[in-house]
This record gives structure tokens, sequence and C-alpha cells, in this order.
């Protein structure tokens, strides 16, 4: 008996049984963030994390969205009942309907399994772990440079990584040849990560017709295009930015998407998204959903309701009875229109932030070719500046972001354009 007293006083007073567990690196964005935070400088500038930001530097939560959340809590029938493993119903229909257009030959053949994830993230690692499963190629291609998180769904997954080129950083613009040359020699079968618009981290797309050869290329190689799609009408318009997608369901083949509302509606903390596999045929879409659910359910059993009712009333006010329609209440409050306007207007002010760091740039006379800067879409810029340059910012002037000189044009306001330019002047001249 005092032997296993002892053995257990032992236990208790000695080592963690985490002892082993090693520290590990900071992940470098959010890294940035800290620092970010603990910088008492007032001119400190945080351009790193992808979030929209005001004018005056505050959050934004869409009218829209606030008029959605009043419905929401004015609804006395409403409960918090557990959602099914793949989400509320209502919010995957129009999901769907949203990426790939309600007259999609796709939906009305029941070809789609759409099932409610956490963002845009969740998505990706439910398609990667799914892919992982059941689809006989384990090999993934992302565009270089890509998102940082990208590569660990896909190594969390246990699917290999290559990389095709993508960014140029000599025009700071496509490299579009090079894309076609990597995609051309790429085995036949293998899973290509796609974006669908506004690219992180360069902000550069493809045009609608290199699109079209990216899709004959990859259909001819027998490639599979895993989308992310987080910025539809973020960049250009919903049609606009879901064009890729749609081009690649039309051919009447195969392809994953991911959809996220935490840009297009601000919902960032709600986690809101959807994964769609589009299949060839009803069954094959049957089969797949009930595979999805054997991977959710052990993973988080089923999603929040909250975040994805707001998105499900803010889409419905487009459909009625299954029609496609424009509505518009007499009270001009009709919530679909509402988002789309205020997501014109978020695009307008950011390309009118890109157009005014241009040309502050040039009045300086700052070395280099800044014109990227007005090409590039969306939220994100690839500036061009290395890490040194970038160090010099965060040092000399309190200006934050990526080691990778990615800038968050949304986080940029007007006033603040002179001083980032000078800041760059600077370290472009003197790094």
């Amino acid at each position: 008996m005092e032997s296993k007293n002892s053995e257990k006083a032992k236990e208790s007073d000695g080592d963690s049984a985490f002892e082993q567990v090693v520290r590990a690196a900071d992940i470098p964005i959010y890294a940035v963030m800290a620092a970010f935070r603990e910088d008492p400088s007032p001119m400190k500038l945080n351009l790193g994390f992808g979030v929209y930001r005001t004018e005056e530097g505050k959050p934004l939560l869409l009218n829209a969205v606030r008029q959605a959340e009043q419905l929401l809590v004015n609804d006395l029938s409403a409960d918090k009942e557990y959602l099914p493993i793949t989400g509320l119903p209502e919010f995957n229909k129009l999901s769907a309907k949203l990426i790939f257009g309600a007259d999609s030959p796709a939906i009305k053949e029941n070809r789609v399994s759409t099932v409610q994830c956490l963002s845009g993230s969740g998505s990706l690692r439910i398609g990667a772990d799914f892919l992982a499963k059941h689809y006989y190629q384990h090999t993934v291609y992302l565009s270089q440079p890509t998102y940082g998180n990208h590569p660990n769904f896909f190594a969390a997954a246990g699917l290999a990584m290559k990389t095709y080129h993508y960014y140029d950083p000599k025009t700071n613009g496509l490299d579009f040849q090079g894309m076609l040359q990597d995609l051309g020699a790429a085995p036949s079968g293998a899973i290509v990560l796609l974006q669908a618009s506004g690219h992180n981290p360069t902000g550069i797309d493809p045009t609608a017709q290199q699109w079209e050869q990216i899709r004959q290329l990859m259909r001819l190689k027998r490639l599979l295009p895993f989308f992310d799609c987080a910025y539809q009408g973020f960049v250009t318009n919903m049609d606009a930015d879901a064009l890729p997608v749609r081009m690649f369901v039309a051919d009447g083949g195969e392809c994953l998407v991911a959809q996220s509302y935490s840009k297009t509606m601000g919902l960032y903390g709600e986690r809101v998204g959807a994964l769609s596999i589009v299949c060839k045929t009803t069954d094959v879409a049957s089969r797949v959903e009930s595979q999805l659910k054997l991977l959710i359910r052990p993973m988080y059993l089923n999603p929040p309701i909250h975040g994805a009712s707001i998105v499900t009333a803010i889409l419905k006010d487009r459909y009625i009875h299954g029609v496609y329609i424009l509505s518009a209440l007499q009270d001009g409050r009709e919530m679909y229109s509402q988002w789309v306007t205020e997501l014109k207007q978020l695009t307008d002010r950011i390309a009118t932030l890109r157009q005014q760091l241009h040309l502050a740039l040039l009045d300086r006379g700052t070395p280099g070719d800044w014109s990227h800067i007005t090409r590039q879409l969306g939220m994100f810029s690839l500036t061009g500046l290395n890490a040194e340059q970038v160090a010099f910012l965060i040092k000399e002037y309190h200006i934050y972001m990526s080691p990778d000189g990615r800038i968050n044009m949304a986080g940029l306001s007007s006033k603040a354009v002179p001083y980032l330019a000078d800041a760059i002047h600077a370290a472009v001249t003197l790094v």
C-alpha cells in the first residue's frame, strides 16, 4: 500500500505528462499582429490581417447583416435546436445557387452535394479529408505563392503537395505561361487548388480568356479542380467573381468549391461557409454526401446555426418559390439588394485606395513601377517589398504587414495613404 501511495505522490510531484511537448514556432501573421497590439506608437498601421476596416480604422457591420439579425431576434418561432450534420438545408441550397447560378444544370439535375462548414477554412479541410479518403490521387497543386494556411489543410489530411507557377516578381503580375506549363506537366488526376477571384496574397486573377485556357488544359489532363471562393462579390461583382467556377461546372465535369462568408458579409467571427462537390450524376452526389456526413460527425457533429441563419435571411430575398428574381421591397430595405449595394461601396473604396497609393508613390518619385497596385484586385496587394524592407517599415514606421510584402488594402484609409507612401519610398531608397 505504501509503495502505491508513494508512486502516486511521485507522479503528482514529478514532471508533467506533457513534458516532452515541444513549443511550436509562432505563426508568422499572428506574430505580426501581436507585435502590432503591443506597439505603443500612435502612428502604427495594421495592414496584415485580412479584415475590412472603415476610414476610421473600425470594424464594419453591414446594414444588411444588422437587418437580418433583427429579423432573427424578432422571430418568436425560431429555436436553437441542433442542425443536421450537413447544416441548415436552406443555407446549403442558397449557397449553391449563389456560386453556381440559379439556372445551373448541375443544381437542376441534383448533381451537387453541399454541406455547411466552419467558414472557408473548415470547407477546405473537409474537402481535403474527403479527397484523402475517397479520391485515387493524393497530390494537390497549390499556386506559388498561396494563402499561408492552404498547405496546412492538405498536410493535415495527409495529401502530398506541389506548386505551380503563378506570380511573376519581375512584372508583379501573373506568370500565365509558367502556370500552364506546370499544370500541363502534372500527373493525370492530380488535384489543383484554384482561387476563384481576389487571389490571396497576390491580388492577381487570370482573365476570362485565360481561365478558359486553364479549363481546357485541366479537363484534357483530367485534373480535378478545387476552388477556394472567399471573395464572391468583393472583387468585381457576384457573377464575374463566380465565372471561373461556372465555366468548369458548365462543361459537365466535376469539381469541389469551398465558400466563405467571412469577408463578403463581414461575418468573420460567425465562421460560416459551405463545401460543394459537383458530381457526374445524382447517385454519385448522394453517395458523396453520405461520406461527408461521416467525416463531419466525429469532427464537430454539426455546424452552428446563427451565422448560417443570417446568410439565409439575406440570400433568400433573391428567390421566391425557387424562381430567380431581383426583388425590391417598397421601403427600399430589401436585404439582398442592400448587401450587393454595400459590397459595391466597399470594392469601390478599395479601388480608390489603390489609385491614391499609386499616385502618392508616383508623386514621390519612388523607384520602380508601382502600377501593379492598381492592376491587382480584391482585398490584397503583393507590393514587391522584400523581407528586409518589411522589417524596416515595422521598425522605423510602425507599419505592420506580412513578411512577404502583402498588404491588406481594406485595412488602409485615405488619410494614412501619404504616411504609407512615405514609408515605402524610404524602404525602397534606403534598404
